[in-house]
């Protein structure tokens, strides 16, 4: 709970009407909502239902964080940003979106990252974080950031028609290393993008995340501490299974080993110097190639031969497995290109084997020294046709 809470103008009284009726809740409970500071990790489709009901039920301040841009493909699910946002930091059009719902909102955006780095200080300065992160490194580092600082954390997690949620909730219950002891290597298990994700069931889980912040913040009901929520919507069941603190487990203490995941995950080199690999949608994609940016094919030919985005260059994922860079730079001179681009955007039916190819290809550097931004055709050619991206049939050869 808030440590004091805030006096309710006439405005709050008008606003707030509806909570003020509700049994056990009543005007107290809505001084301390006005009177506490949220840290939402994540403004996409978990942060978006989550941010709207936070603002609409009247948290005092809000805090933003999200290092990523908004992309016509989020639109489908990431219902806080529009059409006219395509291109913007998320962290500032939830801002916005924040701000036109109340006007008188205190909301902060960083357009950033969650890392050791800002951590335990967002933390420590908020009443309740909410994570919705989309890597096994940041939810981990939200937990452990949770547990040195005494912050409760809701937490959730999508994929398809399913979703988890929980609340880790230091020296009241188990956190999420007591419940998955072990960080899952990174490509294990499929992103929204390679596996997809149904947009309205991500508004359920993200809507349940800040009824669970509400009760963690006021006190009225029971939070989901030590309780793993599992949603199936395609079966319309909700099952909650019970976990404990594990008593071999050691707290933690710093966040040295997660630093390390963190590296590992966001593909920094042996400088420190992040690699920039990353994620953009068809409408992107389309404005980079209309710059001269070329576009790798890592499908198999008889995928590319049905159909293939114009321009782009064939490399089967096996290839780009044996043999890296080398695949690429033949290919290219096959079709007597010599690109002359930092950036490459890689594609293939819906996005898991181009992040495959990514990952092989950022851990290699190029002869000349210089490794290219390695962009990722979020969703794939399923997405690039979905978006109404046109297509052509490729006869013969392998390039």
């Amino acid at each position: 709970m808030a440590e004091q809470s805030a006096n309710l103008s006439d405005r709050d009284l008008r606003r707030y009407a509806r909570h003020l009726t509700l049994p056990g809740f009543g005007a107290e409970g809505q001084r301390i909502l006005r009177a506490s500071r949220v840290l939402v990790i994540g403004a996409g489709g978990l942060g978006s239902p989550a941010l709207l009901y936070l603002a609409g039920a009247g948290v005092g301040h809000i805090t933003i964080i999200d290092d990523d841009v908004v992309d016509e493909s989020n639109l489908q699910r990431q219902v806080i940003h529009r059409e006219s946002d395509i291109g913007r930091p998320k962290a500032e059009s939830a801002a916005d979106a924040v701000r036109r719902l109340d006007s008188e909102a205190s909301v902060t955006a960083i357009v950033g990252r969650l890392s050791v780095d800002n951590a335990e200080e967002l933390f420590a300065t908020h009443d309740v974080v909410l994570d919705g992160a989309d890597n096994f490194a940041t939810r981990y580092l939200s937990s452990d950031a949770a547990e040195l600082t005494g912050t409760p954390l809701v937490w959730a997690t999508i994929l398809q028609f399913a979703g988890q949620l929980s609340v880790f909730w230091p020296g009241r219950g188990p956190m999420l290393r007591d419940l998955y002891p072990d960080i899952p290597d990174p490509g294990s298990v499929p992103s929204c993008a390679a596996g997809g994700v149904l947009g309205a069931m991500v508004g359920q889980i993200g809507s349940i995340m800040v009824v669970e912040a509400i009760k963690v913040l006021t006190g009225v009901g029971k939070a989901a501490v030590g309780k793993l929520v599992l949603i199936d919507a395609l079966e319309a069941t909700t099952r909650t299974l019970s976990f404990a603190t594990d008593p071999e487990r050691e707290p933690v203490s710093d966040l040295t080993e997660i630093a390390q995941v963190c590296a590992a995950s966001w593909s920094e080199d042996e400088d420190g110097s992040e690699q920039n690999v990353r994620s953009v949608g068809p409408h992107a994609v389309r404005e980079l190639l209309a710059e001269g940016v070329p576009l790798i094919d890592v499908r198999e030919p008889e995928e590319y031969a049905e159909a293939a985005i114009a321009g782009s260059v064939l490399v089967p994922l096996g290839e780009i497995r044996s043999r890296r860079w080398a695949a690429i730079r033949e290919a290219w001179a096959e079709r007597n290109l010599q690109p002359n681009s930092p950036r490459v955007v890689i594609h293939c039916h819906s996005g898991a084997r181009s992040q495959q190819a990514i990952e092989l290809l950022a851990g290699e550097v190029e002869t000349d020294g210089a490794t290219p931004e390695l962009i990722n055709l979020d969703g794939g050619i399923v997405a690039w046709q979905a978006a109404g991206q046109e297509t052509v049939v490729k006869r013969g050869g392998t390039h």
